[in-house]
């Protein structure tokens, strides 16, 4: 597939399945290129050949690469574009398989996707403040911990 084909591609997705917004789509194909160089960096041995992205790697990569564009904001923009758990990204994978903008092997199932975590863990836990005991001052506070 070449690049300039991702967008027709999504257009024709998006008629069929109205579920999931086109930023949706573009958005699993920049977190699978953040997550393909993640596992790059992290596998120093290879020799720089591309190895298949199994389902939950995908989801750990696109949950890293979702908080560092969108920080606490991530939720609530996954969510605008009908994206409101791992599920949902699965599904958006193997719409991109079916129209053969993404490849699988005979490994891959959508319910590699299932409940890897859940989006308030992921999205918006990282974001509130921890709590301190009561009574403790927020030097205090910061010292235990």
């Amino acid at each position: 597939m070449h690049d300039s084909d991702f967008p027709r591609i999504v257009a024709l997705i998006c008629k069929e399945d109205a579920r999931f917004d086109r930023k949706a789509y573009d958005f699993v194909r920049l977190g699978l290129d953040h997550t393909v160089k993640e596992i790059r960096k992290k596998d120093a041995s290879r020799t720089g050949k591309s190895r298949h992205v199994t389902g939950p790697e995908l989801l750990d990569g696109l949950r890293a690469y979702a908080l560092e564009q969108y920080g606490p904001l991530t939720k609530t923009v996954l969510n605008s574009w009908g994206v409101r758990r791992c599920k949902d990204f699965g599904d958006i994978v193997f719409n991109l398989i079916e129209y053969n903008a993404f490849s699988k092997t005979e490994n891959d199932r959508r319910e590699d996707f299932s409940d890897i975590y859940q989006f308030d863990d992921a999205f918006v836990k990282p974001f509130l403040p921890t709590k301190r005991p009561r009574g403790a001052s927020a030097a205090e506070a910061v010292g235990s911990a």
